[in-house]
């Protein structure tokens, strides 16, 4: 079996393409490159250049590769700039996924993982966030990725496919170094990027009803994110496996801002405070997944914790910015 492991160049995708050659499965990766680092990649892994919506190329590689299952990482992804250009998410986040999955019929998948969000569920009033928690997203990202779980359960529906959409919570940390975040928009590298400008890290509202006054949030490392995509893969190949799975992948545990901030502060000897700012709209004062599901249905569960995904991530930062240790 050759699994197609789109935007297998990104953050997210190369700790799973990592995984599963690890693992011993067969993959090849499609990425354009936008944001994805070649890099990454294990050197045996065939890398295509180009986009998950270009139909001709699908075909053609999916045929050279004889592809038989998808796991479909590539997309837009910040919510703010979908607020701003809510056509363009619609079109790569919807209308690309359409795309990949008529290619996907054509050639026969029988495997389909797509990666959804939390984002589906908006701002829920649920203390912890099951799967059963309905979905009101709040953002265009969001609504792609809602719109893209249903077109995914049809079209596995329709013609045979297993299919699996995982809802991610946060995402933080780095198997290795070189494969360590190199955006600054997740909350962890934005204060890595704050603190080598000599500035201080931002906390958005201090006046939530938490603990601390600040969000709390379902933080899972990135390789525990990876293992669960091959636990997955590997449960829709299984014999008889038919149907379509929808789970939460996150630690089932809150970490609150400031927390992460203390954390932070911690690993890189930087103890600068945090300044407040007025909170973002739309933010939800608490996001915590159960993972009950998929420990209960595939076995799966996050092991590693907060300070290995700072530690982690502090040491991919000082790879690329080797001045940040001098501060």
């Amino acid at each position: 079996m050759t699994w197609l492991i789109t935007g297998g160049a990104g953050y997210i995708g190369a700790h799973v393409a990592k995984a599963m050659v690890a693992s011993g499965e067969k993959a090849v990766v499609l990425d354009d490159l936008s944001t994805g680092v070649p890099e990454r990649l294990p050197a045996e892994l065939p890398l295509v250049r180009g986009s998950s919506a270009d139909r001709a190329l699908v075909d053609r590689l999916m045929a050279e590769h004889a592809v038989t299952g998808v796991v479909h990482l590539a997309g837009k992804k910040r919510v703010d700039e979908s607020v701003e250009r809510p056509l363009l998410y619609y079109r790569e986040n919807v209308a690309g996924l359409g795309v990949l999955l008529e290619a996907s019929v054509a050639a026969g998948v029988r495997s389909f993982v797509f990666s959804s969000s939390a984002a589906v569920y908006g701002v829920p009033e649920a203390e912890t966030i099951t799967e059963d928690t309905p979905c009101a997203p709040i953002s265009p990202y969001g609504e792609t990725k809602l719109a893209g779980e249903w077109l995914v359960r049809a079209a596995g529906r329709a013609h045979g496919m297993s299919t699996a959409c995982l809802r991610y919570f946060n995402v933080a940390g780095a198997a290795e170094p070189a494969l360590a975040d190199t955006g600054v928009h997740n909350v962890i590298p934005m204060f890595f990027d704050r603190l080598t400008r000599g500035e201080a890290p931002r906390v958005f509202g201090d006046a939530y009803p938490t603990p601390d006054g600040t969000c709390v949030r379902d933080y899972i490392h990135v390789a525990d994110m990876a293992d669960a995509h091959l636990a997955v893969a590997r449960h829709l190949t299984g014999p008889g496996t038919r149907g379509d799975l929808t789970v939460n992948i996150g630690r089932g545990e809150g970490v609150s801002v400031r927390e992460l901030a203390s954390l932070v502060a911690e690993v890189t000897g930087n103890g600068t405070e945090p300044v407040v700012e007025p909170p973002r709209t739309g933010d939800a004062a608490k996001s915590v997944a159960s993972a009950a599901r998929i420990t209960r249905e595939l076995g799966w569960t996050a092991r590693r914790g907060a300070r290995e995904m700072v530690e982690s991530a502090w040491e991919g930062w000082l790879l690329r910015h080797p001045q940040a240790a001098r501060r």
